[in-house]
């Protein structure tokens, strides 16, 4: 079998071997070589110890020298070289560990099948102890080993199981799945930046997303985690779309925005209501896995309503307001996950602004204060985000309308209107020469010259500034 690596694993492995040490790729970049897939990085597990490996190589890093890995430079790649490895105690999330002899030792101690797979770079002989070559073909994902004793040895293998079988599409094996399943409580003992990082490997990797956090609220994982996602489950069925439909395809759209807007979402609209969870997994699959801040946004625009909901006339539910409690909510959720300030501003604005649109008959200054005050950084996000809502609750009668919006924006952003200070064509030493006194009240003044330009356009020379400032301060 021949994987097709990239030269350097096997000079890597050459290099060992003739020095007298075994050596085998192992990880990601194997099985997913097996299915086809695009390798990532090619990892090399080895007898020889670290010392040993630095010595034959004359440009390595000491990854984890405490651990076993050294990272060896070849052609400016960075590989990682792990002495074979043998757990000795384990605790929930950190293990004792010592060198082995044996490629069989290190496999033991992988977390499922489709991870304990060793192809040799020199001979092309795949090593497959527990068979998961066989659990890959038949679509399952199963441990290695005794699956309860597998995921109270570290917990992160819970969400790591969660997101395996999402993004391969695997059915988690009946004993493999009772076993996470009585582990999600033990998942706040992991780290929140282990947490956050799992989430965006999904959001990043796995462009049918849904899958894997279907499975998250499934297995009791969004309840233990993110208990105020997991409420969202069976609410707001029957939610009126604003939506993009076939409009979205409109010329001169960026084309992640065009594609957002037209692409099919798996599952959209044939069959009951959609409840807000089952919407909010549609949204993030119709957004590019380049965009995980925003497929996060889309995750958690709707985690306001079970706490908007109010009984409307009729003994129906109305959901008013949810959006700024839902900004709230998704702030604290991202500061728990230990987001940093940038990434948490950006979802709570995201989130609260997501119903903020102008109409489509506004006037070219309606537009123009819209921008104001949602903010240029935010529109093309704000319009992806809706997009992708109203694709995920099939589009509607609104569609056109959002394009129209779409269209309107643009052609006044390529006009490059002025929407704050930076913008006018004079500044506060103007006002100092008219003879004004600084202080607070140049803001003053400045922003209501923003307001008028932002109304007319054409007043944004000196001349019609300084006039309009005599014409309304004076002195």
């Amino acid at each position: 079998m021949d994987l097709n690596p990239p030269r350097a694993v096997r000079e890597i492995a050459r290099r060992l071997e003739d020095a007298g040490y075994e050596t085998w790729a192992v990880g990601g970049a194997v099985r997913d070589a097996i299915l086809g897939l695009p390798a990532g990085d090619w990892d090399l597990a080895t007898r020889a110890r670290p010392w040993e490996v630095r010595r034959l190589f004359r440009r390595t890093i000491p990854i984890g020298i405490k651990h076993g890995t050294v990272g060896v430079l070849i052609g400016g790649a960075l590989y990682e070289v792990t002495t074979f490895r043998r757990d000795v105690e384990t605790f929930g999330r950190h293990a004792t560990v010592e060198f082995a002899d044996t490629i069989e030792e290190d496999l033991s101690r992988r977390d499922f099948t489709c991870n304990a797979l060793a192809w040799h770079p020199l001979t092309g002989e795949l090593r497959d102890p527990y068979l998961g070559l066989q659990d890959l073909q038949a679509g399952r994902l199963r441990t290695v080993g005794e699956p309860a004793e597998r995921f109270a040895e570290d917990y992160l293998r819970v969400l790591r199981a969660l997101r395996f079988a999402g993004h391969f599409e695997l059915a988690i094996d009946p004993a493999t799945w009772s076993a996470l399943v009585a582990a999600t409580p033990n998942l706040p003992r992991l780290s929140a930046e282990r947490i956050r990082e799992e989430l965006w490997k999904i959001f990043t990797k796995t462009p049918r997303a849904s899958r894997a956090l279907s499975l998250y609220a499934a297995s009791g994982a969004l309840a233990v985690l993110i208990p105020e996602l997991d409420r969202t489950v069976g609410v707001g069925s029957g939610l009126d779309a604003q939506g993009a439909g076939e409009g979205g395809r409109a010329a001169g759209m960026p084309s992640d925005v065009r594609r957002t807007a037209s692409a099919p979402v798996h599952g959209a609209l044939d069959g009951p209501p959609l409840d807000a969870w089952t919407r909010s997994l549609l949204a993030v699959d119709a957004l590019p896995t380049t965009r995980p801040l925003l497929r996060m946004a889309a995750l958690l625009h709707a985690v306001g309503m079970p706490a908007a909901r109010t009984r409307d006339l009729r003994g129906g539910w109305r959901y008013t307001g949810h959006e700024a409690q839902g900004a709230r909510i998704a702030e604290d959720i991202m500061r728990r996950l230990r987001s940093s300030n940038a990434d948490t501003a950006r979802v709570r604005r995201l989130v609260a602004h997501q119903s903020d649109f102008f109409p489509p008959d506004a006037p070219p200054a309606g537009v123009r204060r819209w921008l104001r005050d949602i903010g240029v950084d935010l529109v093309y996000d704000l319009f992806r985000l809706r997009f992708a809502l109203c694709r995920a609750g099939g589009g509607g009668a609104g569609s056109a309308d959002l394009v129209a919006r779409w269209r309107k924006m643009h052609r006044i952003l390529l006009e490059h209107p002025v929407l704050d200070t930076s913008g006018l064509a004079i500044d506060g030493r103007d006002l100092k020469a008219l003879g004004l006194e600084p202080g607070p009240r140049f803001g003053e003044i400045l922003r209501a010259l923003v307001d008028a330009v932002i109304e007319d356009p054409t007043l944004n020379t000196r001349e019609s500034l300084l006039e309009w400032v005599r014409r309304e301060v004076g002195e």
